[in-house]
C-alpha cells in the first residue's frame, strides 16, 4: 500500500548552476523515501539558484534521511528547513473581529451605551428578535471533548482545538458561519450535556465534534430533544451525507443499481452506523454490518442491519464502506471483481484504492476522496436560515443528493472548495425543511458579503 505522507517542510537550498544538479537533488530526496511537491525558484544567478522545495516523509526518521541525502548532494547546500504547517497554527487560526469599526463617540454610543439598550428592551419583548438584532443566527457552536479526534483518538479537547479552529475556519470560508469552538474538559456525558445546554442560548446550532461512541449517541439525541435547535453530530451524519452522495455517484458512474446491490458496511462506530442507516433508509434494504465491539453490532441491528463478518462481507456485497480506521485492514485478495469499495479511513485506508481496481473493483475510494467538509457547512447553513429547530434524516439526504448531483463527470465528489455546492446544499436543506413544516422563517439564501 503507498504510505501517506504524515510530515512536510519546505527546504530552502542553494544549487551550484551545474548540470544536472537539480535533477540529481530530486533523485536523492525520492532514493531517501521522500516526496517532492512544489518547486518554487527564487533567485538566480551566473554561480548559482535558490529554491524552495516542499518534502514529505512519512515520520521523523525518514524526514532526517531525506535531509541527509540533500545535504550530500555535491552542489547543494540547505539553507533552511521550516514547518509551514506549524508557522500556519501559532497563535490559532481564527478569531473574533466586529463587523463594525468604531471610529467615533456617535458609534460607540449606538453599539454600546446607551442605543444598545432599545435593542436589548425589543427581544425582552420578543425573543424572536434576537435573530435579526444579534450574531445569535450565524454563531454555531463546535463542542468536543477530544476522544475521537481523526486517526489520533482520545487525545484530550486542549490538543483537539487546531481541528476545531479547521472547522470554524471552513464554516466562515464556505457559508459565512461563525463557528466557536468549545472545549468541554470532562468525558461525563451527563456532564457533557449539561454543560452545551446551558451555553445553547448563544447559538443557532450545535455541532458535536470528535466524540467518542457511543456516548455520542445518547449526548446527540438527549440534547437534540433538549434543545430547539438543530444539534448534529457531523462525524455521523455530515460524514454519512458525504459517504452516501459518493455512493449515489459511484454507482451512476458504474451502472449499479443501488437499491438493489447488496450493500456491507465494515467498522460500526460513529459514522459506520450513520452511513449504513441513511443508506437502509434510502435503500429500503437491510446492510449487512461487520465490527469487533458486540455493543456496536447490537445497536446495528437494533436499527435494521444484518450482522455479518469482514470475510462475509467482501464475499458477498456489491458494494463495500469501510470506516474502521485499521489500515490495511482488507487484503488485496478478498476483492471481488466488479465491486465498489470506499475505504474511508484517514489517515490510512483500510486498502488503496489503486491495489483494489488492480484487483478487479469497479471503483474505489478513500478518505481523500470522500471529504465530510462538502457536507456540514451547507446542512448547518440551510437548517440555520429555515430557522429549523432540526435537521432530519429527509434534510440530510437532501444534501447527499444534491452533492452528488453536482460532482462532475468522471468525479467522485465536487472539489470540496467549490462555495456553489454549499450554497446549493445549503438551499436544498432549508427547501426540505420548508416542505416538512418544520421551518420558523422565511428562508432567505445566504450571500457573500
Amino acid at each position: 500500500m503507498a504510505w501517506q505522507p504524515k510530515i512536510m517542510r519546505k527546504v530552502r537550498v542553494r544549487n551550484s548552476q551545474q548540470k544536472g544538479i537539480l535533477a540529481k537533488l530530486l533523485t536523492a530526496v525520492a532514493e531517501a523515501g521522500g516526496s517532492v511537491g512544489s518547486i518554487n525558484l527564487l533567485t538566480e544567478t551566473s554561480r548559482h539558484t535558490v529554491r524552495d522545495i516542499t518534502i514529505t516523509a512519512k515520520d521523523e526518521k525518514s524526514l532526517a534521511a531525506v535531509l541527509s541525502a540533500m545535504e550530500a548532494n555535491v552542489g547543494t547546500k540547505i539553507l533552511e528547513v521550516r514547518d509551514e504547517v506549524l508557522e500556519l497554527h501559532q497563535k490559532g487560526k481564527i478569531a473574533v473581529r466586529s463587523r463594525h469599526p468604531i471610529k467615533s463617540l456617535t458609534t460607540l454610543r449606538r453599539v454600546y451605551t446607551p442605543g444598545v439598550a432599545e435593542v436589548c428592551a425589543r427581544i425582552v419583548k420578543d425573543p424572536s428578535q434576537a435573530r435579526l438584532y444579534t450574531s445569535i443566527s450565524h454563531m454555531v457552536a463546535i463542542v468536543t471533548d477530544g476522544t475521537a479526534v481523526l486517526g489520533l483518538g482520545d487525545i484530550g479537547p486542549q490538543a483537539a482545538m487546531p481541528v476545531m479552529e479547521g472547522k470554524a475556519m471552513l464554516m466562515e470560508t464556505l457559508v459565512g458561519l461563525s463557528g466557536i469552538p468549545i472545549l468541554l474538559n470532562t468525558k461525563d456525558t451527563d456532564e457533557i450535556i449539561a454543560a452545551t445546554a446551558a451555553i445553547s442560548p448563544t447559538f443557532a446550532a450545535i455541532q458535536l465534534e470528535d466524540i467518542s461512541a457511543p456516548r455520542c449517541f445518547e449526548i446527540e439525541e438527549r440534547l437534540q430533544s433538549m434543545l430547539d435547535i438543530p444539534v448534529m453530530h457531523d462525524d455521523q451524519h455530515g460524514t454519512a451525507a458525504v459517504s452516501l452522495a459518493a455512493l449515489m455517484t459511484a454507482t451512476r458512474e458504474t451502472r449499479t443499481n443501488l437499491k438493489k446491490a447488496v450493500i456491507g458496511q465494515i467498522g460500526l462506530g460513529a459514522a459506520g452506523q450513520a452511513i449504513g442507516q441513511m443508506t437502509m433508509r434510502l435503500t429500503g434494504n437491510p446492510v449487512r454490518g461487520a465490527d469487533l465491539n458486540p455493543q456496536m453490532m447490537s445497536r446495528f441491528e437494533s436499527l435494521g442491519g444484518i450482522p455479518s463478518t469482514l470475510a462475509e462481507i467482501m464475499a458477498s456485497c456489491d458494494i463495500v464502506v469501510a470506516t474502521t480506521g485499521a489500515p490495511n485492514l482488507i487484503k488485496p485478495e478478498m476483492v471481488r471483481k466488479g465491486q465498489i469499495i470506499l475505504a474511508l479511513s484517514n489517515p490510512n485506508a483500510e486498502i488503496d484504492p489503486d491495489t483494489a481496481m488492480e484487483r478487479g473493483a469497479a471503483l474505489a475510494a478513500d478518505g481523500k476522496s470522500v471529504n465530510n467538509v462538502l457536507g456540514f457547512p451547507g446542512i448547518f447553513r440551510g437548517a440555520v436560515d429555515a430557522d429549523a429547530p432540526r435537521i432530519t434524516p429527509e434534510m440530510l439526504l437532501a444534501a447527499a443528493e444534491k452533492i452528488s448531483a453536482m460532482t462532475p463527470s468522471g468525479e467522485l465528489t465536487p472539489n470540496p472548495l467549490d462555495k456553489r455546492v454549499h450554497q446549493a446544499v445549503a438551499r436544498a436543506v432549508a427547501e426540505t425543511a420548508i416542505k416538512q413544516g418544520i421551518a420558523r422563517a422565511e428562508y432567505v439564501p445566504y450571500v457573500e458579503e
